[in-house]
């Protein structure tokens, strides 16, 4: 039987049946021949789970029209929440990692003015707060004013 590399390709990727034949325009019943021919286990029902959090996170946020982000997943007390291998984690720490490259110290909130804001680079840790404040002393002690 020949198969055709399209097809081979998304079988192999592990997507349904149904799913190939829509995409490719086909009949489900030849995808399901050649997933026989390639010797391939049937595709496991249901959402394929996330890779990694930073995957998962992508999943859960919806832009908005000014700019910002909105989280679409499960709150915990007004918080932005995900649960991925086992451990929950705030969608600001996410978002934190995924726009600085390093892990947050201490707690991460939207420093952007929208509240429940998502946004990659929308966000402080408790050293960024700090440092913040340092400087706004240091501008206050040179000028005699607050920033």
């Amino acid at each position: 039987m020949k198969i055709r590399a399209d097809v081979a390709e998304l079988l192999r990727a592990g997507l349904s049946d149904r799913a190939i034949a829509r995409e490719l325009n086909t009949c489900h019943k030849k995808v399901s021949a050649a997933r026989t021919a390639l010797g391939l286990p049937k595709a496991k029902p249901g959402k394929r789970p996330a890779g990694t959090v930073e995957d998962l996170f992508w999943r859960r946020v919806r832009p908005t029209d000014d700019g910002h982000m909105e989280w679409t997943g499960f709150h915990s007390t007004g918080t932005p929440c995900l649960r991925h291998g086992g451990r929950n984690q705030t969608a600001y720490r996410v978002a934190y990692r995924i726009a600085n490259g390093r892990d947050p110290e201490g707690q991460v909130l939207p420093s952007c003015g929208r509240e429940h804001c998502v946004k990659p680079g929308h966000h402080s840790d408790q050293n960024d707060r700090d440092e913040a404040r340092k400087v706004d002393a240091l501008y206050e002690a040179i000028f005699g004013e607050s920033a």
